[in-house]
């Protein structure tokens, strides 16, 4: 069997500025049924998974670091929220969705795959 995998956008706000953040500028946000944890950064939005790879910690529930990693309030791993690598060096990846500004909304990508 073959599969095709395809992005399907999904909307979040019409704007950033309508997003419910946190003084920690991050956000739980749950989109068709899938719990995300969004990051303000530099006036640009990112998206990543809501638990940590390693022990589960609630990524919002942390912070971003003058680098721009965001890190897990358990044990303080960092990650890039650009591409999701392990920047504190534990081997770690933490999954990342695409976010993308449309003329009607800001929008999240999730990877579908369609058997055929």
């Amino acid at each position: 069997m073959l599969f095709k995998s395809h992005i399907a956008w999904h909307k979040l706000a019409e704007s950033a500025e309508e997003i419910p953040w946190q003084e920690n500028g991050l956000c739980i946000m749950d989109i068709s049924g899938k719990k995300v944890t969004l990051v303000l950064y530099r006036d640009k939005v990112y998206a990543v998974a809501y638990k940590c790879p390693h022990a589960g910690g609630i990524m919002s529930e942390g912070w971003v670091d003058a680098a721009g990693n965001i890190v897990c309030p358990l044990h303080r791993y960092k990650f890039n929220i650009q591409n999701g690598r392990n920047s504190s060096g534990e081997g770690y990846f933490l999954k990342i969705f695409p976010i993308e500004i449309k003329p009607d909304g800001l929008y999240i990508g999730f990877e579908e795959k369609k058997w055929f």
